[in-house]
């Protein structure tokens, strides 16, 4: 379907022509949503960033997922799950410790010195190159509404046709290029899906930003 993420972020950027002009900040899910996420604003002549972000998992299962956090002491919780699984304050405090630390990492690997773009009062567009599960695209927007974005937009190139009831309530709008009925695997509908690498998403941040 997409011959790489490139191509991907270009017919994705068709379908968000309509927030054209509006005050927007794209967001890349690293490592795999920058380079469609690089098209997307290059496209709509918008200011791109990264949004990273780290699931809290539960300490005895740590698949699943009890909230998340992002940049700057955001956190987002699920109070049911932490109930259900009787985290304690402590267990809650040393996943977060953890977790924000990588995190931390990551931001500074990606971004450098260069301080995160404000969300407050714009529109936050946050792109990965698919949607599966949904846990990672939904704590993202999650994180970017509780950063202060006005509107949150998700937008992805390829997800399952049930993907938008995954997304709860999580994001405003829901944009996306196909959902085909056979979904297993992002990467089935990419003929090139090779990793991503770090020094990809710097060049990328870079790139737009001059």
């Amino acid at each position: 379907m997409f011959a790489d993420r490139v191509q991907a972020g270009q017919m994705l950027a068709v379908r968000l022509e309509h927030l054209r002009g509006q005050p927007l900040v794209v967001l890349g899910l690293p490592r795999g949503g920058v380079p469609v996420a690089a098209q997307v604003a290059t496209a709509l002549d918008a200011p791109l960033d990264v949004i990273v972000v780290r699931k809290l998992g539960v300490p005895v299962q740590p698949e699943v997922a009890m909230g998340a956090i992002g940049e700057d002491g955001v956190r987002v919780l699920n109070a049911e799950v932490v109930r259900m699984a009787a985290v304690s304050d402590r267990q809650l405090a040393e996943v977060e410790a953890r977790e924000r630390a990588e995190l931390e990492r990551r931001a500074n690997a990606f971004r450098g010195e260069r301080q995160r773009l404000a969300l407050t009062g714009h529109v936050a567009v946050v792109v990965d190159d698919g949607v599966a599960t949904g846990a990672t695209a939904r704590a993202a927007c999650l994180i970017a509404r509780a950063q202060g974005a006005a509107r949150v937009v998700l937008a992805v190139p390829v997800a399952p046709p049930e993907w938008t009831e995954q997304m709860g309530d999580a994001a405003d709008e829901c944009v996306c290029v196909a959902t085909p009925e056979q979904f297993q695997a992002v990467g089935q509908f990419y003929a090139d899906f090779s990793e991503t690498s770090d020094a990809e998403v710097i060049a990328a941040l870079h790139s737009i930003r001059r």
